[in-house]
């Protein structure tokens, strides 16, 4: 006796098969759709707007501080002065604040005071940073601090996108959900009377 293949069903198929989409699901609402779209949108803002706001900062504060410490350089120079006095005393880093003097480039004496190392004794020779009037300054910005300053700009840009993001999908969200409960409120109101209804028979 031969096995025969039992035939396929025919009809109409369960409605387990069915395939319904989600926008055919009754239950999902115009606000539903709305936040669905809009997180979508804001990933993509997230996604784009992240690493171009990160780039684009820290490029422009890397740029902004590099002319900043190339200005630095033709304005600041270093000169050799001499301490007038011993450095006494001892404080927690090692350095203490001392009077110097020097002679700049068109022979007149200056003074000034500089951080000196605990100790140094009077005419000790000493570098100094100084700017066009002749006054102790410090040294002008390095290449390393420039590009520290851009990745931190880039670093808080891009916490600052993720905040947006964040706040307006939050903000979104409030004024949604404001609006559901008020379209419950007000459905309810309506249901109410005919559910209550069918416990007092």
């Amino acid at each position: 006796m031969s096995t025969q293949n039992p035939p396929h069903a025919s009809g109409p198929p369960s409605p387990r098969q069915e395939h319904v989409p989600k926008r055919a699901n009754p239950l999902c609402r115009t606000s539903d759709r709305f936040e669905s779209w809009f997180r979508r949108f804001l990933m993509l803002v997230l996604l784009l707007g992240l690493p171009a706001a990160a780039l684009g900062a820290g490029l422009t504060a890397y740029e902004a501080s590099m002319r900043s410490a190339q200005a630095q350089s033709v304005e600041r120079h270093e000169v050799t002065a001499r301490l007038t006095s011993t450095v006494k005393g001892v404080t927690a880093d090692g350095k203490q604040r001392a009077a110097v003097r020097w002679t700049d480039g068109s022979g007149a004496v200056r003074t000034g005071t500089t951080l000196v190392t605990s100790g140094t004794p009077k005419g000790t020779s000493v570098r100094v940073w100084v700017d066009r009037d002749g006054g102790i300054t410090g040294p002008p910005m390095s290449e390393l601090a420039a590009r520290t300053n851009g990745w931190f700009v880039a670093g808080m840009a891009a916490v600052g996108v993720v905040a947006g993001v964040y706040a307006a999908r939050a903000g979104v969200r409030h004024v949604l959900d404001h609006g559901r409960y008020a379209q419950w409120d007000s459905e309810w109101d309506l249901v109410e009377p005919l559910w209550s209804a069918r416990f007092r028979r």
